[in-house]
């Protein structure tokens, strides 16, 4: 009555007598086998940290050398390394990014013609249409609504874009009345 020592856990374990004639008898259980019949290595996981397994192909077929443990920390370590500005598949150039400027400055996050607050739904519109001119002054928050009727109809595009003048004239008097700019008729002017 053959009694043998596990190779992976050293649990002692019976066996046929054919079976050992026949080879078998190295592992307690199926677990064991399989166990015994891996052929990787353990990598530490880039983002993480943690331990992982990983088999001689997925070694072998690694482009960057860098494992992980899943999805989610290889997505993390990608989008914060490889997909970075000019390296991202999308980049255009850096001209649009105008969205991030105008959500920096003081201005007032609401749409200009119909008053809507909420960010999810605003959306950045060039006065002057021209996408490459990302100067502050160019650009006001708009709904996606009112984007397309400015877009799509002329005569509301006129009818905006006097507004958006009114409102700009009305801002620089009141800036001039805060702050006392002498007219030139005021001044006195030395004769040689």
């Amino acid at each position: 009555m053959p009694i043998l020592s596990c190779k992976i856990c050293s649990e002692e374990f019976y066996i046929k007598p054919a079976h050992l004639k026949r080879g078998d008898g190295k592992y307690c259980s199926n677990a064991c086998a399989g166990q015994g019949r891996r052929t990787g290595k353990f990598v530490i996981c880039t983002t993480c940290g943690k331990d992982v397994w990983r088999t001689p192909r997925h070694l072998r077929i690694s482009k960057s050398g860098k494992y992980f443990c899943n999805k989610s920390c290889q997505t993390h370590w990608r989008n914060s390394v490889v997909y970075v500005g000019s390296n991202h598949p999308n980049w255009k150039g850096g001209e649009f990014v105008y969205r991030n400027l105008l959500s920096k400055t003081a201005t007032e996050k609401k749409c200009k013609r119909c008053g809507i607050i909420d960010f999810r739904l605003l959306t950045v519109h060039h006065t002057d249409w021209n996408h490459q001119n990302n100067k502050l002054n160019n650009l006001i928050w708009l709904c996606y609504n009112c984007h397309a009727l400015v877009h799509k109809d002329k005569a509301e595009n006129k009818k905006f874009m006097e507004a958006i003048v009114k409102q700009l004239s009305q801002h620089s008097v009141a800036v001039r009345s805060r702050v006392q700019i002498p007219l030139a008729s005021q001044q006195k002017i030395k004769s040689p």
